[in-house]
């Protein structure tokens, strides 16, 4: 079968028109008519090469919103017909201890959907089944896309640090991944601070659900915020000053990181001290997908969104790339 695509050539190449011929389909896999495709900075990494594991021809994409088109013949949970999404994942090996305790998004022996193989600009793209998750109706496939990734990454952190309503919660940064942890976070039940180095962003953030502010340009309201969270989100992919923020946190608090940001450094003794602690995350498991969509679909949550018809979609990558838009940006197929 030839699949038609976006592609770049070479490293922070244009993406042009590419075909490509996809082998049999795998008994354990599916193919998705691909609707709608988000885009995610990690694309722009990759077709960076920032990470030095880019091949070429690059087609990016992996924040799919689309429908079954066709599956192998061990898979049974999926019909074709089925809106579906796929994120940053597709395949995992479901043998190895982490899967077989259900962190499937920490198998070692995995495939991501952009790495090594081709994504999700294109009128096609294949996954491993688990990893095609269903939409649950009252989930919108326009705006789907984004959750698969940017909104499963601050999900994921909630349900791996066991947040309760009752906890006191700061997200760093109201951009892209930012602005869907407000409206999470909010819905959960928390006490929700929004952190960010624009004070034009108040009102803003105050929309999506956050019950205060701080401007974290502002020493003295940094100094005021010690000892009050139980979670600090960072969404940024800069290095701040960490110490302020680790001395923000009650004792037993996490600073978690989703934001690639370069290093993090911290004085020990408020960590021993108050037994607080630093981590992080990549996107979550099937699991956790679901009960994402699930927890949208319940609460009407949804990632704001600007949409561009796939054929401009360098047009998309250099928005993305000069504005650092705080919506998410995705590509309707006109393949």
């Amino acid at each position: 079968m030839t699949i038609q695509a976006y592609a770049a050539k070479e490293s922070k190449g244009k993406l042009e028109r590419f075909e490509y011929e996809a082998d049999e389909l795998k008994p354990d896999e599916v193919e998705i008519d691909v609707d709608y495709c988000g885009i995610c900075h990690s694309d722009l990494s990759m077709l960076a090469n920032d990470w030095g594991i880019s091949q070429y021809p690059f087609v990016p994409g992996h924040e799919v919103s689309g429908t079954v088109a066709a599956k192998g013949e061990n898979v049974s949970h999926l019909e074709i017909g089925t809106k579906v999404g796929l994120g940053w994942i597709s395949r995992s090996c479901q043998t190895c201890e982490q899967c077989l305790s259900g962190n499937h998004n920490l198998c070692r022996n995995g495939e991501d959907t952009i790495v090594g193989r081709h994504g999700g600009f294109a009128d096609k793209v294949r996954s491993h089944a688990l990893w095609a998750v269903p939409l649950p109706e009252g989930v919108d496939p326009v705006s789907a896309g984004p959750l698969f990734c940017g909104g499963l990454t601050v999900f994921n952190p909630i349900v791996q640090n066991n947040i309760s309503p009752t906890d006191r919660v700061g997200v760093i940064g109201i951009g892209g991944l930012g602005h869907m942890a407000l409206q999470f976070l909010n819905k959960w039940g928390c006490e929700v601070t929004a952190f960010s180095t624009s004070p034009e962003k108040e009102e803003q953030a105050k929309a999506l659900g956050a019950h205060r502010f701080v401007n974290s340009k502002d020493e003295d309201a940094l100094k005021k915020e010690c000892g009050r969270f139980d979670m600090i989100l960072s969404t940024v992919n800069v290095e701040l000053d960490w110490e302020k923020y680790i001395l923000a946190l009650s004792q037993k608090g996490k600073l978690h990181l989703v934001g690639a940001a370069p290093k993090v450094t911290s004085p020990i003794m408020p960590l021993i001290s108050g037994e607080r602690s630093i981590g992080g995350s990549p996107v979550g498991s099937p699991a956790t997908t679901a009960k994402m969509l699930d927890f949208c679909a319940r609460h009407q949550i949804e990632p704001k969104t600007e949409v561009f018809p796939m054929s401009e979609a360098n047009e998309a990558f250099e928005k993305l790339e000069k504005d650092s838009p705080s919506h998410r940006l995705v590509l309707k197929n006109d393949l």
